[in-house]
C-alpha cells in the first residue's frame, strides 16, 4: 500500500490498509504528558482497565443486528450471544425500515478502486459511484449475507485516513477480513450493510461542506435501494477519518445513532454541533499527530450535550516502558442522556486504530497472514470493544 502524504489540513498518512502513520496536522502538538485531566474532566460510572487479549478470528461480540423481524416491526433482541442475526430489530428496540424496504435495487456495482485478485473486499456489492456536490463520488458497499429485503439492516460507515483510500477499509488491507471495516463487518458476522467512501484527494477537507453533502446523497441513495433500520445508523473512522465522523457527529446527530472516533480531531470542521448524539472515542497518550489537546474538545462537546456529570479520574501510567500486560483504560460516563452513551478510551500508544496492548504496535500485526491472533501474539482490543459497546447500548 501507498505511504501517502499529509494533505493541506492535515491528518495522519495511510500506512496499509490497518491504519495510518506520519503527516502531522496543521495545528499540531505534542502528546506531553497526556494533555492536561484537570481541565478536561472525565466522568465515570464504571472504569476498564484494559489487559489486552486475542481476538482470534473475531467473533460477533454481543449480538449484532438482530434476528429476524420485519420493517416497522417484528421482534427479538439482536441475535444470540455470538451472532449477529440478520436484520430485523436490535437491542435498542424495533427497527424502522427504510424506503428501500421490500424494493429490488437499481444501483449498480463496479470493482472497488485498486481491489483485484485476492485483495478484495468481503461479500457481494462493490463500487458505487454517484454524482454529488457538483461532481462524481464514489464508495464501497457491502451487503449482508443472505441479505433480505424486507428486514431492516443497521448502515455503518467507515472513513479512511488521510492519504487512505476506500478500497483499504473495505478489505482491511494486509490483514483482511479481521480488519475490515475497522473489524467491524468480522464482528458483525457480516450482518450489517458497510459502506467505505472514497475522500477527496484521499482526505476530507469538506471544504464547502461537500464532504457532507457527500455523506446525505449516500445515505438518501442506500435507503432508497436497501432495507436500512433508520434508527441504527452509525459511523466511524480514524484520524481524518476520525475528523469527518466528528462532523457528522456534530451536523447529524439526528440521522446518525452513533459515532466511533479512533485518533481523531476536528479536521473536518463541526457544523452544528449543538445535538446530543452516542460517542465512542479513543485517543492515545503518545500520539503526536492528532494528540490529547486534539481529542479532549471532542468529548467535551458530547460531555456537555448529552448531559453527563463530570469528574476528574487519574489518567493512565505514563510510557516508556509499556506496562505489560496493560495499556489502556475506558471510562463509561454516567449521567448521560437515553440513548446517548459515551465512552472514552484512553491508551498509551501512538497514532493508530489497532492498538496492541503492552506493546508499540499500531498496526495489528498479529492478525498479518501468516501470523494468527493467539495468547502467544496478541491482536488489538479496540474492534470488539467498539463492537460490544455499540450492541451492548443499542
Amino acid at each position: 500500500m501507498g505511504s501517502g502524504g499529509a494533505s493541506g489540513t492535515g491528518g495522519a498518512t495511510g500506512r496499509g490498509g490497518v491504519t495510518g502513520s506520519g503527516g502531522a496536522p496543521g495545528t499540531g502538538g505534542t502528546a506531553g504528558n497526556g494533555g492536561s485531566p484537570d481541565a478536561a474532566p472525565d466522568m465515570r460510572a464504571t472504569q476498564d482497565l484494559g489487559t489486552g487479549g486475542a481476538l482470534g478470528n473475531g467473533g460477533s461480540g454481543r449480538g449484532g443486528a438482530g434476528s429476524g423481524g420485519s420493517a416497522g416491526g417484528g421482534s427479538g433482541a439482536g441475535g444470540t450471544a455470538g451472532t449477529s442475526g440478520t436484520g430485523g430489530t436490535t437491542p435498542g428496540g424495533t427497527a424502522v425500515g427504510s424506503t428501500g424496504c421490500g424494493k429490488t435495487s437499481t444501483m449498480t456495482f463496479g470493482t472497488v478502486p485498486g481491489e483485484s485478485g485476492t485483495s478484495v473486499g468481503h461479500g457481494d456489492g462493490g463500487y458505487v459511484t454517484i454524482q454529488s456536490g457538483g461532481g462524481s463520488r464514489g464508495f464501497a458497499l457491502r451487503l449482508p449475507d443472505n441479505y433480505d429485503k424486507s428486514k431492516p439492516y443497521w448502515l455503518i460507515f467507515g472513513f479512511h485516513w488521510n492519504g487512505g483510500q476506500s478500497k483499504d477499509v473495505d478489505t482491511g488491507g494486509s490483514n483482511g477480513l479481521i480488519s475490515a471495516h475497522f473489524g467491524l463487518q468480522q464482528l458483525s458476522n457480516n450482518g450489517a450493510i458497510f459502506v467505505a467512501p472514497q475522500g477527496l484527494g484521499n482526505a476530507w477537507p469538506n471544504s464547502g461542506g461537500q464532504d457532507l453533502t457527500f455523506v446525505d446523497d449516500m445515505v438518501t441513495l442506500i435507503e432508497n435501494n436497501y432495507c436500512v433500520d433508520t434508527t441504527h445508523i452509525f459511523t466511524n473512522g480514524f484520524s481524518y477519518g476520525g475528523g469527518m465522523s466528528y462532523e457528522i457527529a456534530c451536523a447529524r446527530a439526528k440521522v446518525f445513532r452513533a459515532a466511533a472516533i479512533y485518533e481523531g480531531a476536528q479536521l473536518s470542521g463541526c457544523d452544528g454541533g449543538n445535538d446530543p448524539i452516542a460517542l465512542w472515542q479513543m485517543v492515545g497518550l503518545t500520539d503526536t499527530t492528532c494528540p490529547m489537546s486534539m481529542a479532549t474538545p471532542i468529548r467535551d462537546r458530547f460531555v456537555k450535550n448529552n448531559g453527563c456529570t463530570a469528574q476528574t479520574p487519574p489518567q493512565p501510567p505514563q510510557p516508556p516502558p509499556y506496562l505489560n500486560p496493560g495499556g489502556h483504560v475506558c471510562t463509561d460516563y454516567a449521567g448521560c442522556s437515553a440513548g446517548h452513551p459515551l465512552r472514552w478510551c484512553v491508551h498509551q500508544s501512538g497514532h493508530g486504530n489497532a492498538i496492541v496492548d503492552g506493546t508499540s504496535d499500531l498496526y495489528n500485526s498479529c492478525a498479518t497472514p501468516p501470523k494468527t491472533c493467539s495468547t502467544s501474539c496478541l491482536c488489538s482490543w479496540v474492534p470488539q470493544d467498539v463492537w460490544s459497546w455499540m450492541t451492548k447500548n443499542f
